[in-house]
């Protein structure tokens, strides 16, 4: 008797699910170039003449990450690269549509098409580290060189000439005629950096200090890693004067720090220091205390135009209502950076509350799909990287939405794939690819063995239970 392979009895479960993968991105290039042909028509009243050309476009990108991802990491999960492909078509219909409301008030800008290069950018390197990194393991190898590079990284925008200030924030950097945010790819090196230092000292970590309301706390010995990632997000808060990387930095170290211990008083030190920090801040700098009091109080500085961002995105919210009224029957220019951090405030004004909840839902699925990477994936290094990520899009997205809509203080994040900017495209687009890697990784059945190897297994085993020698 033959034992049976275990690939005859979960075959079904090793599916490899390309063909949905393509069924979903057909859909996806619906959303993306049907929200372009929506545009065309709802402000110029006909079909955009370079609509061909800007579709064939997409789905070459589209199709050929596809096409990568069913030759390198056939066992991928099917979902992330379909929803982000929505996610960045949508975005880059809604920066069009942006474009000719300020064209038609004689401010000429082509922020679509940057981004449309941006995008294209984005999946070059999205295949680069897809045929690179055959394994995920070997990023544990770089564990103290991403953390020393990410922290260089976040250091790069204080230079003297080398960094710039953009309204009251000091995060990006110049090189000739471009700019480039450095944080966006710190964000990547320090999951990869935190994971790796995690798997090696998580016993240390998990170990519990003292009992306090039900509450294990940890050692005071242990607390060295959580107060060196507090002063990091605090030195980001106080010299870059960005308090949405901050809360994104040091609310990421806590999540991953928590997955790797199981210990809810991390979670309590973290919160803490948290609460404590801000207060701080908010008694000792002004920036701070400005944009806590804006928040709070944002007619009060309306007629000066410190609230003019806020509010002019509430009133937008409200003319779209549940359904919006269509491309082309809004106003969402008005809002300043309407393209980058307010590009939640544009969706909402044209095509309402059902369009942002459904953006959010795809961002949810985003989320979801990395969780469930994590858990099925066989190691301990690739299950905090894909928590880390998935946690960074989550974070990103609250802290966006959450500035947008009134929720918590405005911040400088830009909304992941789907608002205009370079750096964070890019970036994302590298964390997509990871993703996928780790994923593949994890759905891949073992290895199983031959036919000789079961049936020799079988007869040792029967010589075993009858008493016999080999």
């Amino acid at each position: 008797m033959s034992v049976a392979q275990p690939s005859s009895l979960l075959g079904f479960v090793h599916r490899r699910r390309r063909g949905a993968e393509l069924f979903l991105l057909v859909l996806a290039l619906v959303v993306g170039v049907g929200a372009y042909a929506a545009v065309g028509i709802g402000v110029e009243e006909e079909v955009p003449p370079d609509l061909f050309g800007y579709g064939a476009w997409l789905a070459g990108l589209v199709i050929g990450a596809h096409l990568v991802i069913r030759f390198v990491a056939p066992y991928a999960d099917p979902v992330l690269l379909p929803v982000v492909a929505a996610l960045n078509g949508l975005g880059l219909a809604v920066i069009h549509r942006i474009d000719l409301a300020r064209e038609a008030e004689g401010r000429f800008h082509e922020f679509a098409q940057q981004q449309l290069t941006w995008m294209t950018l984005g999946v070059v390197l999205f295949v680069v580290t897809l045929i690179a990194v055959r394994d995920h393991r070997v990023l544990q190898r770089f564990t103290y060189t991403s953390g020393l590079a990410a922290i260089v990284l976040l250091l790069l925008p204080l230079l003297p000439g080398l960094g710039r200030t953009v309204y009251g924030a000091r995060i990006w950097i110049r090189l000739g005629p471009f700019s480039f945010q450095p944080g966006e790819v710190a964000k990547v090196l320090l999951v990869i950096a935190v994971a790796g230092y995690l798997v090696l000292h998580r016993d240390a970590l998990a170990l519990a200090g003292r009992r306090v309301l039900f509450v294990d706390l940890p050692r005071g010995r242990d607390l060295g890693p959580i107060l060196v990632m507090w002063l990091v997000s605090l030195g980001i808060l106080v010299f870059q004067r960005d308090l949405g990387s901050s809360l994104l930095f040091f609310g990421l170290f806590l999540i991953m720090l928590y997955v790797a211990t199981e210990r809810p008083g991390w979670l309590v030190v973290g919160g803490l220091l948290f609460v404590g920090g801000a207060a701080l801040a908010y008694f000792l700098f002004g920036h701070v205390r400005e944009r806590f009091d804006i928040w709070l109080n944002p007619f009060d500085f309306y007629d000066s135009g410190e609230s003019f961002q806020p509010i002019e995105a509430k009133f937008g919210l409200g003319w779209g209502g549940l359904i919006g009224r269509g491309f082309g029957n809004g106003d969402p220019d008005r809002v300043p950076f309407a393209e980058s951090d307010f590009i939640l405030a544009s969706i909402g004004e044209e095509l309402g509350l059902t369009a942002l909840i459904a953006v959010l839902m795809m961002y949810g699925l985003i989320v979801e799909r990395a969780l469930r990477t994590a858990l099925i994936c066989r190691d301990g290094f690739g299950k905090l990287v894909a928590t880390g990520l998935g946690s960074a899009i989550a974070l990103q997205v609250f802290v966006v939405a959450g500035g947008v809509t009134g929720l918590i203080p405005i911040t400088g994040l830009t909304t992941p794939f789907l608002a205009y900017g370079g750096s964070s495209l890019v970036a994302n687009w590298v964390i997509v690819a990871v993703l996928l890697r780790i994923s593949d990784q994890a759905r891949r059945p073992l290895p199983t063995v031959s036919d000789d190897t079961a049936a020799f297994s079988e007869d040792a085993t029967q010589v075993v239970r009858l008493g016999g020698t080999s």
